[in-house]
């Protein structure tokens, strides 16, 4: 059999990575696994919230706690895990890189994926228009007009990104009024260039090679190139449900120690039932600590 590890994190998020950085401490061999370095972090244009750092990009947060990982020891390697089985006593996980690794323990800290609109074209039109991540499209907007659905945090600081770059930006929300942090609603109050459009969805997408236009369940009409959703995101599971993790409310159910219904394998993140109602960057962080500790303390106990 090839290297095995003590600790697999599926996984690169602010979660997985902290993991990583205590496993590694504990002397734990650690591998970190995922596509995106920083996981969705790295979708923030700002992060003001983090301890120790009043404000910091997502991108480079993300790229600081990959830093922190590898420097005690931890290697971070590019890798979807697409399959889990158990090998002689250890589990053997094979990426779409065709990759394979063998780990003793593992924490699952997949995190969450943009919810979508469910509209007709918007598969069409993502990439000629339709958008998830403003940080990642925004500059493709420049001096044009774009829509913000939603009314939470993100979609609020998707909305304040964009108003820097393009000429306006509508935020579209079903509700009336926004549920954003105040810090957040205050900033929005003295762009010019904000528009809200309150007691509204978005029921359709319109035009040719790009969007052109939405239609709201109001009656109506706006005309933009792009749009941006910000309605929330749903948990990654796939694995786990795979694997025969107990979910909870189409989240991971764990303990207080992050422990999941089977044996060796810990959840941590947005994907649990301890973050889903409150999932930041720090939380999820702390989920990824409490993890690794609980995984040394069963390593050590078992040598």
């Amino acid at each position: 059999m090839s290297k095995v590890y003590d600790l697999t994190v599926i996984g690169s998020g602010p979660a997985g990575l902290s993991a990583a950085i205590y496993a590694s401490r504990y002397n734990l061999k650690t591998l970190v696994l995922g596509m995106n370095q920083g996981g969705t972090i790295t979708d923030a244009h700002k992060v003001c919230n983090y301890p120790g750092l009043p404000e910091i990009s997502g991108p480079v947060l993300g790229e600081k706690m990959k830093e922190h990982a590898e420097k005690y020891g931890a290697e971070v390697k590019m890798g979807l895990v697409e399959d889990i089985e158990k090998e002689e006593g250890n589990f053997s996980l094979v990426t779409n890189l065709d990759e394979k690794y063998f780990s003793k323990k593992i924490i699952l800290a997949t995190g969450t994926k943009r919810r979508k609109l469910g509209l007709d074209g918007e598969d069409e039109f993502m990439g000629s228009g339709v958008s998830y991540c403003a940080t990642c499209d925004g500059k493709f907007f420049e001096d044009k007009i774009v829509g913000v659905v939603g009314g939470a945090n993100s979609a609020a600081t998707a909305a304040l990104y964009l108003a820097d770059i393009a000429e306006k930006v509508y935020i579209i929300y079903r509700r009336d009024k926004l549920r954003a942090v105040d810090a957040w609603k205050k900033e929005i109050d003295k762009k010019d260039n904000i528009e809200l459009i309150f007691n509204a969805n978005v029921v359709d997408l319109l035009g040719g090679d790009s969007l052109e236009q939405v239609k709201l369940d109001n009656g109506e009409s706006i005309d933009l190139q792009g749009l941006f959703i910000e309605i929330g995101s749903v948990p990654k599971t796939d694995l786990a449900k795979d694997l025969g993790v107990k979910l909870k409310n189409e989240y991971i159910d764990v303990d207080s120690k992050q422990r999941t219904n089977l044996d060796s394998i810990w959840a941590a993140g947005d994907i649990t039932t301890n973050s889903n109602k409150f999932k930041q960057a720090i939380t999820a962080s702390a989920e990824g600590a409490i993890a690794a500790n609980d995984i040394h303390k069963k390593i050590k106990s078992s040598n």
